[in-house]
């Protein structure tokens, strides 16, 4: 029997999680929602800014859930600083999402533009939280649905996009295809699908036509004229 190791099933990917939250009920709450989650591991968890600070490098989590309204410093904080102290030995930084009480549009956009690359709200059912990990996990952004409409309906005509889906948004403007758009940025097309998806909700769009249509429209406000 002639075997090859070469083709031996590739071992599944796990998402290494961290928690961070300064009410130990929630903590217990989102051990419990998602620690017998398929292909996530929760790897540490902080009850405040400063331990988060001192366990997040050695726990080297892929992704981090972290609460906003914390007392010795909020979350928003705290996201900016991981980022930007992230050690040169421990690349690329981890993905973080934001699990706020407030839907407050202003904490909304400060927290993507410090880096963060979803906001779910506490009272939000557990799918959503699972929705936002997986859509985070594979590249993508993920704003509660509440938090896009109260965000949107407060914003000037531009929606708030991060940068790498304002490319991605004008890229289909310019009629350019999934493949095209991750072979020009040096993506996965997995990722850039994930991207047209986090648009897709952020725009409040259906389908992949609306989608294109407003890529058309208004690829000039996205960079899309160079």
């Amino acid at each position: 029997m002639n075997e090859n190791p070469a083709a031996a099933p590739a071992a599944p990917v796990v998402v290494r999680l961290f928690l961070v939250d300064d009410h130990p009920l929630v903590r217990d709450g989102l051990r419990a929602r998602l620690g017998a989650m398929p292909g996530l591991e929760i790897v540490g968890e902080a009850g405040s800014a400063a331990e988060a600070l001192a366990l997040i490098g050695p726990a080297q989590p892929h992704l981090v859930l972290m609460d906003v309204g914390m007392k010795d410093m909020n979350g928003i904080e705290l996201a900016a600083l991981l980022l930007q102290q992230q050690p040169q030995h421990q690349k690329p930084a981890p993905h973080i999402v934001m699990l706020s009480m407030y839907d407050n549009p202003e904490y909304v956009q400060k927290a993507l533009q410090v880096g963060a690359r979803g906001y779910v709200l506490k009272d939000a059912p557990a799918a959503e939280i699972v929705a936002a990990i997986e859509a985070v996990s594979a590249g993508g952004t993920f704003l509660s649905p509440a938090v896009s409409k109260k965000l949107f309906r407060n914003q000037t005509p531009r929606p708030l996009l991060t940068p790498r889906e304002s490319e991605i948004l004008s890229a289909l403007g310019r009629g350019e295809s999934s493949k095209q758009i991750a072979r020009d940025l040096g993506l996965s097309v997995r990722t850039v699908e994930a991207h047209r998806q986090s648009i897709k909700r952020r725009l409040g769009i259906e389908g992949q036509a609306e989608l294109i249509k407003y890529a058309v429209e208004h690829a000039r406000e996205f960079g899309g004229q160079g």
